[in-house]
């Protein structure tokens, strides 16, 4: 700050060398003043003498008037040397967007910088330039410098092009931002905490909370090598191993989770909290929620919907065995011979979530499969043909859809055969906005999330269910 004016709770205040001058400049008034008097009183050449002092006085006034304007009213110097702002870009709650009615736009952005003093200092000066509030800051350590992850809010007709250039002036590089929203304003250790707990509750769980944790991914699991051993596929350690933009996760079942994200380096930190996660996973074992829900039919049958698991894998291939080849071929889109194959893949908590559909004698007449697919996920459907008709998959979709709305998907997609009515009427029954692309014969259906969520139950919601009816 300045050497001469400062302020204190919004009073200014004023320095004691400017109090001296005052002070001395008082005294040197009253004694020339004196000296003059006499010198009047006993000389003969007092009038000279009295214009003379006149003269003088006037000349120390325009001196103090020119001295009290150049350092009383001096704006205060910035410590980081940056150059004064007027109120009006004077970052803070009073010229933040919403504070004047204006709409502000929620980014996540990341950039590296170098690991030293007043690099931090000078983004954020660069930021408050534009009105860029910054509502959270994460820091990654590197080597040789130091990743900033910032959750910003701008006003809404600055562009992102806009913020990046600022940054990249401020000695910001390797710059990557994305719109962010509500969900982001979660400080990052409750975040983490939350995803350790459903982590916790259900094994299917992990590609999810790795997929929120380290944001857009690609998330793919590949089975343990025949043999074993203490190196998995790949050659990966059991620690795992970091490679860039690529990360490689020994699962607790012996096999490799692999997660890529092609646009920003993994940073060690990031590592390290995806690391404890499947650490968390591997302790706690296979875990399915075994709460259920039992549903009537409107034809009164009384049906269970609960969660299916690898346990239930021969309980399905029986189930395979009655349905017809048709049926069959709707569902896998190859040949028939090769369904069963499929099923410990589908049952499997690291792909996705199953749910399953049980008479009152035990038998599983439906399966409905939420499946992982990298970035994407996918909706299946298979109900026995003596249960079609009933209103089952579109039950099971339903219930589908809302897991894939809890877990943050954006979109779901299934995959069918053309002349498939069933599901087709299932997915528009949903009343979300669907896309449709036809190509020889094979319909791929894709459901948008960001609508109104699909109000249904989950079938683990209550440890104790009643009976609801099925939608028909």
């Amino acid at each position: 700050m300045s050497d001469v004016t400062r302020t204190k709770n919004g009073r200014p205040v004023h320095h004691w060398r400017r109090d001296v001058v005052e002070l001395a400049a008082l005294f040197t008034a009253v004694a020339v003043a004196d000296a003059v008097a006499n010198l009047i009183g006993h000389g003969p050449d007092g009038p000279a003498l009295l214009v003379i002092s006149a003269v003088v006085l006037l000349a120390t006034a325009a001196f103090h008037t020119w001295w009290a304007r150049r350092h009383g009213h001096a704006p205060p110097k910035s410590d980081t040397g940056a150059r004064p702002r007027s109120p009006e870009q004077q970052a803070g709650p009073s010229a933040s967007p919403e504070s004047e009615g204006g709409e502000g736009t929620l980014w996540r952005m990341r950039t590296t910088v170098k690991d030293e003093p007043g690099s931090l200092a000078a983004l954020c000066t660069a930021l408050a330039g534009h009105r860029v509030d910054i509502l959270s800051l994460q820091t990654h350590p590197l080597g040789d410098g130091t990743v900033d992850e910032f959750l910003l809010r701008a006003p809404a007709e600055l562009a992102a092009s806009e913020i990046t250039r600022a940054v990249s002036r401020a000695g910001g590089t390797d710059t990557w931002i994305e719109r962010a929203d509500a969900h982001d304003l979660v400080d990052a250790p409750t975040r983490i905490l939350g995803l350790a707990t459903r982590t916790a509750l259900d094994d299917a769980e992990l590609p999810l909370a790795l997929r929120q944790l380290l944001g857009r991914c690609t998330i793919r699991s590949l089975p343990a090598p025949a043999g074993g051993g203490d190196r998995g596929t790949d050659g990966i350690a059991v620690e795992g191993a970091l490679e860039d933009t690529v990360m490689r996760l020994r699962a607790p079942e012996g096999g490799v989770i692999t997660v890529e994200r092609p646009y920003l380096p993994f940073t060690p930190t990031e590592f390290a909290r995806a690391r404890a996660l499947v650490e968390l996973d591997a302790r706690l074992g296979p875990r399915i929620p075994r709460s259920q829900d039992v549903l009537t039919l409107p034809q009164g049958s009384a049906i269970t919907v609960r969660r299916a698991d690898p346990s239930d894998l021969e309980a399905a291939k029986e189930m395979h065995e009655r349905c017809s080849q048709r049926t069959l071929t709707m569902r896998y889109h190859g040949p028939v011979g090769d369904a069963d194959r499929y099923l410990n893949h589908l049952l499997s908590p690291r792909f996705g979530r199953t749910l399953a559909v049980q008479t009152a004698s035990g038998h599983i007449v439906g399966l409905g499969h939420l499946l992982w697919d990298g970035d994407e996920t996918e909706v299946a459907l298979l109900v026995e043909d003596e249960w079609q008709r009933r209103g089952i998959g579109g039950e099971l979709l339903g219930r589908l859809v809302t897991m894939a709305v809890e877990a943050g998907c954006e979109s779901v997609y299934a995959v069918t055969r053309s002349s498939n009515t069933g599901m087709v009427a299932a997915m528009r029954g949903l009343g979300l906005p669907l896309d449709y692309q036809i190509e020889e014969g094979t319909l791929v259906i894709t459901a948008r999330l960001e609508a109104t969520p699909v109000s249904s139950r989950l079938p683990y919601d209550h440890e104790e269910a009643g009976q609801p009816s099925v939608r028909d």
